[in-house]
């Protein structure tokens, strides 16, 4: 098969705790934010739910079946690094990406200001162009636990091309 594509879902709760120094990681990039998100690694869910949409593609399973949450080794890891190691999966593969759609779904932080340093920390992280990675941010219009303010949501689809 020359294309295959795949779709990645991740949320997380904020933390109950605040602290002016408080910040979240979201595709890569650190955003000052009032609260943390939980999360047994460094909580980024852009780029879990886009490692899912990897992995997913070639039908390789989740990222909790790689870096499970059970194990201390994952304790506050750096998800850019646990992309790039899901991304070597793919390439070993003889895949390569052809684009990536991500959408955030949050009521705060509020992300627009944010989007182009998104797409480039991604493309950085992928050795692609910064014209393959799609970030959009939306509300749900003040609906549902994002629009509580109670975390954020990821959506993310991918399109791989074979190198075959």
């Amino acid at each position: 098969m020359g294309i295959r594509v795949g779709s990645g879902f991740d949320v997380h709760a904020f933390a109950p705790q605040s602290n002016i120094d408080d910040f979240i990681m979201l595709g890569g990039v650190r955003i000052p934010h009032t609260h943390r998100l939980q999360a047994h690694s460094d909580g980024d869910v852009a780029l879990h739910a886009l490692s899912d949409a990897l992995l997913g593609a070639l039908a390789l399973g989740d990222i909790g079946h790689f870096f499970p949450d059970t194990d201390v080794q994952f304790k506050g890891a750096d998800s850019a690094v646990l992309l790039q190691k899901v991304y070597k999966k793919i390439t070993a593969s003889n895949y390569q990406l052809g684009n990536a759609d991500i959408t955030i779904i949050c009521q705060k932080p509020k992300v627009a200001q944010h989007v182009h340093a998104i797409r480039q920390r991604i493309a950085d992280l992928l050795s692609t162009d910064i014209s393959a990675i799609s970030v959009k941010a939306t509300t749900t219009e003040k609906l549902g636990f994002t629009g509580r303010e109670e975390g954020v949501a990821v959506q993310a689809i991918v399109l791989l091309q074979s190198n075959a």
